[in-house]
């Protein structure tokens, strides 16, 4: 009895803890930065609240002779307590708080899905998809950045870019802290996913197949690597909260939410203001500087082309009066994902046991500490299916290793494949080794449904039409084979025929056709949807924006997300997207806010 006793006592002190000072220490003034009303003008306009319009927001009202507007579409980022709980990150699709876009049935690929369709989940909400993500800090390969500034993007190389990924970084990893590859002070958090003991294991296996383990934001990407999370104190370190929450009401910068921006009024080539939707009623506001897009790589190229700005023959076709015919909406990048699931025979990965029990949820309550803290991911890898490019070029494949089986449908997949793909409901114990091709070669394009702001557009992100993709992805599963064949992997008891599956059984189990089948059944979205914006040079036919981000043709707008990426990063995109607004804010303003930074950058970059 007194034991019972002193596990009520333990879970209300835990309980009154978590809610006087762990929650409302967090939120509790935090709705204090929104704005009930909108003036007439500001001297900028913000386009979208997400990963780059928070943090870009932000920046710019630093300056507080500067008036700054951030529009919204959707609710404030208290609305669900699940945004904040790292864990639960896939709950929060197919909610009030989610876009909810489906592609157009691809040919090719998703030929697993319902209708062929990809499902592209995106946040609507202040933070964006900072919001709905699985939290991976990555930051992408110096090659890459280096090869947008040969291709004309100046001032974009690795050397430029790497002070503003910094400059929002605060780094909670001991082992990390003296990095001269990272940062601490910055707005953001970036902490180690390190929960489970198959952490270790994942590490250990990759050692026994001859990778070092490496920081992938550090010097090379290469090789197996501990996971590195933007999570604070266990909580979800989302764009909205970090950048513009805990900075508190600024009297020069007004937030408003669920506002609907129809369109930009673009006078005489240049941006005066938008045109937007709040509470039922079409109104405006004006810019006296500039109007900046940071909508998001679906939103930012619909309201381009919805104002008037994209191609020409497209934009006659909805009758949209053509003011600048530019490439808007071409050049799409995504990365796909295959997940390749095994059992185990020890009780360590993330089971519903585990994540559900009262024990899990005292300690994250009371500490911030163990299995909700992660989305799941436990570990990473990049590498090299052309051994020729190691050290000279971005690696080919990356791979995600998640500890957890995953047992709901969140992927639009057909009733009959899921039921035979996905865990069976219950308490399973096993993992997933996700593999991602970095650069695809694919590429697809967006395209108005019509000139009805309130239409989706049309996503054909043509995955897999180019079959190089699929050849990276067999040599990603390739690997795979390898990983689970290693001691540490067997002693597990893992099994690859997990991944025997019959609809694709007319092929040989393990052989390239067996695993192209998989690939075109299977491979899902990363959700890094990117590239619709494309930045280049004055010259390049190709671009929308030039190296300062400004749309080419328009005075006084801007695009600012990942839209506006040449070609889309190694990795997750939301570390990229946050540096590119960073960058942005201080071409904005004329200044260099970095000079410091980079003073102390790492010598050999």
């Amino acid at each position: 009895m007194a034991t019972i006793t002193q596990g009520l006592l333990v879970l209300c002190i835990a309980i009154l803890y978590y809610y006087c000072f762990v929650r409302d220490n967090t939120y509790k003034h935090h709705r204090e930065i929104l704005s009930d009303t909108i003036d007439d003008e500001y001297d900028y306009v913000i386009v979208g609240g997400g990963s780059a319009g928070s943090v870009l927001a932000s920046r710019l009202s630093e300056d507080d002779k500067t008036r700054v507007l951030l529009i919204e579409a959707g609710g404030f980022y208290d609305e669900n307590p699940q945004f904040h709980i790292p864990i639960h990150w896939l709950d929060l699709e197919n909610t009030k708080h989610d876009w909810e876009y489906y592609t157009v049935p691809q040919k090719v690929s998703c030929l697993g899905l319902k209708e062929n369709r990809g499902f592209w989940p995106r946040g609507r909400v202040l933070g964006g998809s900072s919001v709905f993500n699985a939290m991976q800090y990555t930051r992408g390969s110096r090659y890459e950045y280096d090869e947008w500034a040969a291709n004309g993007c100046t001032g974009w190389s690795y050397k430029d870019v790497l002070p503003y990924f910094l400059k929002s970084e605060d780094i909670q990893i001991d082992e990390l802290k003296s990095s001269m590859y990272h940062h601490s002070g910055g707005p953001l958090a970036v902490s180690g996913g390190r929960v489970t003991e198959l952490s270790d294991k994942y590490m250990k296996a990759g050692q026994e197949l001859g990778f070092n383990i490496t920081d992938y934001n550090g010097a090379d990407q290469e090789g197996f690597n501990r996971i590195q999370v933007t999570v604070r104190n266990g909580v979800r370190d989302a764009t909205g909260l970090a950048f513009l929450g805990r900075i508190g009401k600024r009297s020069n910068l007004d937030i408003v939410l669920e506002t609907f921006v129809t369109k930009v009024n673009i006078k005489n080539k240049e941006a005066d203001g938008v045109f937007y939707v709040r509470n039922g009623r079409k109104s405006y506001v004006r810019a006296k500087k500039e109007v900046i897009l940071s909508a998001g790589a679906i939103n930012s190229p619909q309201i381009l082309m919805l104002s008037g700005v994209g191609p020409k023959e497209h934009l006659e076709s909805m009758k949209i009066p053509v003011l600048v015919d530019l490439p808007v909406g071409n050049n799409m990048h995504d990365h796909q994902m295959v997940f390749l699931f095994s059992k185990i025979t020890k009780p360590i990965s993330l089971s519903d046991d585990l994540l559900n029990s009262f024990w899990t949820r005292l300690r994250y309550n009371l500490f911030g500490t163990g299995p909700l803290t992660i989305a799941g991911s436990d570990g990473s890898a990049f590498f090299y299916n052309d051994q020729s490019k190691r050290g000279k070029s971005y690696a080919d494949v990356q791979a995600i290793i998640f500890s957890k089986f995953i047992d709901g449908n969140f992927f639009n997949i057909k009733d009959s494949i899921a039921k035979e793909y996905l865990a069976e409901h219950g308490n399973i114990e096993g993992f997933n080794f996700i593999v991602s091709v970095t650069h695809p070669k694919s590429r697809g394009t967006l395209r108005l449904k019509s000139s009805d702001p309130f239409d989706y557009p049309l996503l054909d992100p043509q995955y897999l039409t180019d079959k190089r993709d699929v050849e990276d992805f067999i040599g990603g599963i390739r690997l795979w084979e390898r990983f689970m064949q290693t001691k540490t992997m067997k002693k597990l008891g893992v099994d690859m025929n997990q991944m025997k599956l019959s609809f694709c059984s007319q092929h040989k189990f393990r052989s390239d056709d067996y695993w192209e089948c998989i690939v075109r059944h299977l491979a899902l979205t990363v959700y890094h949807h990117s590239c619709t914006c494309k930045m280049g040079a004055d010259e390049d036919k190709t671009a929308v924006v030039d190296s300062k981000l400004r749309v080419k043709g328009i005075k006084g707008l801007r695009v600012v997300d990942a839209s506006v990426f040449p070609a889309v990063t190694s990795g997750n995109t939301n570390a990229p997207v946050i540096m590119v607004a960073e960058k942005a804010a201080d071409m904005i303003r004329g200044i260099d806010s970095v000079k410091s930074i980079r003073q102390n950058l790492p010598n050999n970059i």
